[in-house]
């Protein structure tokens, strides 16, 4: 009966000395407390009882996140965020296993001295404009330290900063200011361009309301020496017709202040004083208008003779 009861117990033993080690994982075997070796992934056998596994190692890419509060060169205290990837080289296995405890305390105190000494150099703007050099720094040193203790740094990251409260409402003021300068810089200009505009528009806008004005006078000179030529071919002589070129204009102008119905119409005493001085202001404008009308007759006469001694010269 006894070897029966022997042979599973040998081969639970034997069984017990298997074991399986993860992809991206090391696994560091020692002997009566001594190193043995080092097994990769895959199925491995150990001397039960003899070899005993001491400790596994993740050979991934890890991160380490650290926050560090330090002052910059204008005196502001900030908050930074370092990010610090690295990972157990695969030759240094024992190296990283032995040589340290804890590497993440190791790498947190490296990030700490680092930031502490490159950020009190910066102002604050700089702090945000070269966290890339800040990132740089800790990397070149983290590496220097960590490669003897097996680990690789692959990257460190400067990934977020964080002035005080106070500060960041001082900046969000500074900044709002500013655009709204540069907004009432841009309004001013359009506002320049506006008027300088309008001017420009007023002042064509005159030149062509000038112009009108000065046609329809040479429209109207052109009219009345017409007439003045039709009252004369049937028999009225100048003083007439220019009398009468007047009154028709003068009931022309009532009757287009009737036609307005907001118009305001002003009627003159009627007075025999203010009858007889319009009587004299019409006499007055009758005159002037026969002048008008004999010089303008005289000179159509002028132009007709020029006109047949250069005929008769042909």
């Amino acid at each position: 009966m006894a070897p029966f009861v022997l042979i599973p117990i040998l081969v639970l033993i034997a069984l017990s000395g298997l074991f399986v080690v993860k992809q991206q994982t090391a696994a560091i075997v020692e002997r009566f407390g001594r190193f043995l070796t080092i097994r990769q992934s895959g199925l491995h056998f150990k001397i039960p009882l003899i070899d005993k596994i001491s400790g596994r190692i993740s050979l991934r890419i890890l991160q380490l996140d650290v926050i560090v509060e330090t002052k910059t060169k204008d005196d502001v205290f900030v908050k930074l965020k370092v990010s610090v990837q690295y990972k157990v080289v695969q030759e240094k296995v024992y190296d990283a296993f032995y040589k340290l405890d804890y590497p993440q305390d190791q790498i947190t105190s490296y990030v700490f001295d680092v930031v502490r000494a490159v950020v009190p150099k910066m102002k604050l703007d700089d702090v945000f404009e070269k966290k890339d050099d800040i990132a740089n720094a800790v990397k070149g040193e983290l590496n220097d330290a960590m490669i003897n203790y097996g680990y690789d740094i692959i990257k460190a990251l400067v990934t977020d900063i964080d002035p005080d409260s106070e500060v960041k409402a001082a900046m969000n003021r500074i900044n709002a200011a500013e655009r709204k300068k540069v907004a009432a810089q841009y309004e001013g200009d359009a506002e320049r361009i506006l008027i300088v505009e309008k001017a420009k528009a007023e002042a064509e806008s005159k030149r062509l309301q000038g112009q009108g004005i000065a046609d329809q006078r040479r429209e109207i000179a052109r009219g009345l020496e017409e007439s003045v030529d039709v009252l004369n071919g049937v028999g009225i002589n100048s003083q007439e017709a220019s009398a009468l070129i007047v009154v028709t204009q003068h009931y022309d102008t009532l009757q287009s202040i009737g036609e307005e119905t907001n118009s305001n119409l002003i009627l003159l005493p009627n007075s025999p004083q203010a009858g007889s001085e319009m009587l004299n202001n019409m006499v007055a404008s009758f005159t002037a208008s026969n002048q008008i009308g004999e010089a303008m007759k005289a000179q159509n006469l002028n132009k007709k003779k020029n006109k047949g001694s250069s005929d008769d010269g042909a």
